[in-house]
């Protein structure tokens, strides 16, 4: 399968010492000069780099789960971005195999660093670790058919422009896989319609939402669609969406 920025997925010998070292990305013109709106919803401090242990989300088969929902098979190439200890990112590398990719990101060097250890030792030769940042994932552009964000959502704190740059990394029938809890974002969180809205605000579709008991809520997958709007277009979601002339949340119908 053919990898754009192919030269960014590093050998395990050089996960620790180099993966900090990323290619320079184009922007369209400097971060400083573009004004992305606020999010208005209170955002959930990361508070631990597990969700729950890895032998009882493998229990409930949440990973299987979710890799088949989103259609991870071999040869394809995935973004496992707030990648944690990497529960996904080992599970990932199994599936995809030796044609697929996997890069594993986390915006906590300390985090990011235990990651790379354990992907260099377990011989994950398809898998790269890199440092993100708060408000750009820092992905290769079209390099990706599925951008994984599981029980991270609601820690970013700049969503928009978050979004915004995540967008140029898809290729074109790619996918951005969102596994969330279906309540406040305080709360660690996102309610579905406030997803929906924070998503479409810089020009993906929602494509699926389906039930994920076993991960804690839901997963939604989501499409970039249409030019990807300016910063200064983007308007942000109201915290509790207002009512449409059904009486349902905006967004849910």
């Amino acid at each position: 399968m053919r990898l754009a920025g192919a030269a960014l997925f590093l050998t395990p010998a050089l996960l620790i010492a180099g993966c900090d070292e990323t290619r320079p990305r184009p922007q369209p013109e400097p971060s400083e000069e573009l004004a992305f709106p606020a999010a208005d919803r209170p955002v959930a401090p990361i508070v631990s780099s597990r969700w729950s242990t890895e032998e009882a989300r493998d229990r409930l088969n949440e990973a299987d789960t979710v890799m088949n929902m989103a259609d991870i098979r071999p040869g394809t190439t995935v973004a496992d971005i707030g990648a944690g200890e990497g529960y996904y990112t080992v599970r990932l590398a199994a599936r995809v195999g030796a044609k697929g990719r996997v890069l594993a990101q986390d915006i906590v060097p300390e985090v990011r660093d235990a990651l790379a250890q354990r992907v260099a030792r377990d011989r994950l030769d398809n898998v790269s670790v890199r440092l993100g940042e708060p408000d750009d994932p820092k992905l290769p552009d079209n390099s990706f058919d599925r951008v994984f964000m599981v029980h991270m959502y609601h820690e970013i704190e700049e969503p928009y422009e978050f979004l915004w740059r995540m967008r140029t990394s898809l290729r074109r029938d790619g996918l951005v896989v969102v596994v969330d809890a279906d309540r406040a974002t305080e709360n660690h969180g996102t309610p579905r319609a406030l997803l929906k809205c924070e998503f479409a605000a810089v020009g993906y579709r929602q494509v699926a939402i389906r039930d994920m008991p076993s991960a804690g809520g839901y997963l939604a997958m989501f499409k970039a669609e249409g030019p990807r709007p300016e910063p200064s277009a983007i308007r942000p979601c109201p915290n509790r969406p207002r009512a449409s002339a059904t009486g349902k949340p905006m967004g849910d119908e």
